[in-house]
């Protein structure tokens, strides 16, 4: 059947939005490049955050990259001395590479604003990757692939929002050093004005608190032991004593201000939430969690649980369960939660769950390097402690003396060198019993002794410490309720339950 083909025209939509062009200002780069040519001592003003990439013309970008070659070679960049490095033949609305050159240096007008219309091209350049970025999420959640979970571009479009507000900054270099002590007598008077006169985040631990001085913020806290060493109840109990401390004061831009404690992410890859809730209840209860799960509990127990949980739903506590998250994963969902509800402490259990951003893993070393430095990265940029849990090699126990050195932890040498703490637990206790003798023998009589001055002591080795001693820590540990506390001396008193 024959179609009219008048039938397929459409009539003009007026409503149509015109063409837009990308942000760019060509004006503001004439006048910086012509700034530069004038007095080269314009380029240092933005040399440190201006690329050639975010100019917008192709022959601004052209010149201001062969300007950059010449000036940080030691040689003079001007209209003469430029024009031998680029195309003689180029057309520049209706000027020679020369005549273009000439131009731009004789309406140049001073190099006192080049610094700001090196910002003015920057943020223009920032606004084109935005639209980059926002077309490419429309295209992709188009003809995303059937595997192409939505879940996964919305981490990888904040992936890559983070890198440019992160590379999106011409703030930096050099500060005058009296802003840096100004910030450490702040620090100092916080600490002075603070629980417990530490300059970091308590621990809730008094001993641990004393010998590391709080939790430092930006510091990445490595946390390793033996499995039945009790890392995760040591790790579980700093974080709850944390959120449960958390006092805050309101900013004048009504944010929160955290003054006590802190708001916590906790990224269980090896526990779910509800194990983890259940550790804590009877951490704070002092019914073990064995007889939790398997319902061996009174009445009385009960009442007790759900009076703790009321307590306990109000903590600034958050828990992500998912299993074999890749580091990027969580340094996204770290910054959402920070930007959310706010965060002042990380606590990851732990690194060896954790997978690189390449989906390829010949390199378990790297891979783990990679983990690291992003875990410290973020420690920073967020300006919040992360304690991150870490498996030992199991050449520990091949030694007479089981207590964990540096050397022990896997794929040790990325882990020791970024950790700015690194902390081991270990229990004589646990492999104390392990080899009881024939009871009725001497050597029963020895390893009972043994036994008694071990029951219910944990160690903290605090193998390396970038601004403080090491040394070691005893705590007290329930293993029925996997609670950590402060050892009684001749000044405290256990605490009563």
């Amino acid at each position: 059947m024959a179609v009219d083909s008048n039938v397929l025209k459409l009539a003009p939509d007026t409503s149509a939005p015109a063409y837009r062009a990308a942000p760019h200002n060509i004006e503001a780069e004439q006048s910086l490049l012509g700034a530069i040519l004038v007095n080269n001592d314009a380029f240092y003003r933005v040399s440190d955050f201006l690329e050639p990439k975010h100019l917008f013309e192709p022959i601004h970008q052209v010149i201001y990259e062969t300007v950059s070659s010449l000036i940080r070679a030691g040689k003079i960049a001007t209209p003469v001395t430029l024009k031998t490095f680029l195309p003689a033949d180029a057309d520049i609305g209706g000027m020679t590479v020369g005549q273009y050159l000439a131009r731009l240096a004789a309406e140049a007008t001073t190099i006192i604003n080049a610094q700001d219309y090196g910002r003015t091209i920057y943020e223009l350049a920032l606004r084109r990757d935005l639209i980059r970025i926002g077309e490419d999420m429309v295209n992709v959640a188009y003809d995303a692939p059937v595997d192409f979970a939505p879940r996964s571009q919305i981490e990888d479009a904040e992936r890559r929002l983070y890198e440019l507000a992160e590379s999106g900054r011409y703030e930096g270099g050099f500060q005058r050093f009296s802003q840096a002590l100004t910030v450490a007598v702040d620090l100092a008077a916080a600490a002075y004005n603070r629980d417990g006169k530490l300059s970091g985040v308590s621990t809730g631990l008094r001993d641990l608190d004393a010998r590391m001085g709080g939790l430092q913020r930006s510091d990445l806290i490595v946390l390793a032991g033996r499995p039945g060493m009790g890392k995760t109840s040591l790790a579980t109990n700093i974080a709850f004593n944390v959120a449960q401390a958390y006092a805050y004061d309101i900013a004048p831009d009504g944010t929160h201000r955290t003054t006590n404690g802190g708001v916590v992410g906790f990224f269980s890859c090896e526990m779910s939430a509800e194990q983890l809730a259940t550790r804590i209840i009877a951490e704070r209860t002092g019914i073990p969690s064995s007889s939790i799960r398997r319902g061996g509990i009174s009445e009385a127990d009960f009442e007790k649980i759900r009076d703790h949980a009321i307590e306990l739903q109000s903590l600034p506590f958050y828990v992500d369960e998912t299993g074999g998250l890749a580091i990027a994963q969580l340094t996204a969902r770290a910054r959402r939660l920070k930007r959310q509800k706010g965060l002042d402490l990380i606590v990851i259990d732990y690194i060896q769950l954790l997978s690189g951003s390449s989906k390829r893993s010949d390199n378990r070393v790297q891979e783990v390097t990679e983990i690291t430095t992003s875990l410290k990265a973020l420690a920073k940029e967020l300006n919040v402690p992360i304690i991150a849990l870490s498996q030992l090699s199991r050449q520990v126990e091949n030694r007479e003396d089981k207590r964990p050195q540096l050397s022990d932890l896997r794929e040790s040498g990325s882990i020791e060198q970024d950790a700015d703490v690194v902390i081991f637990v270990y229990r004589e206790e646990y492999y104390l019993q392990n080899r009881e003798p024939r009871p009725g023998t001497p050597e029963h009589e020895k390893w009972q002794t043994e036994m008694d001055l071990a029951h219910g002591k944990a160690e903290v080795i605090i193998g390396k410490q970038r601004h403080g001693p090491t040394g070691t820590v005893e705590l007290h540990f329930d293993a029925n309720i996997t609670r950590f506390g402060d050892l009684a001396n001749d000044n405290y008193l256990p605490e009563q339950m």
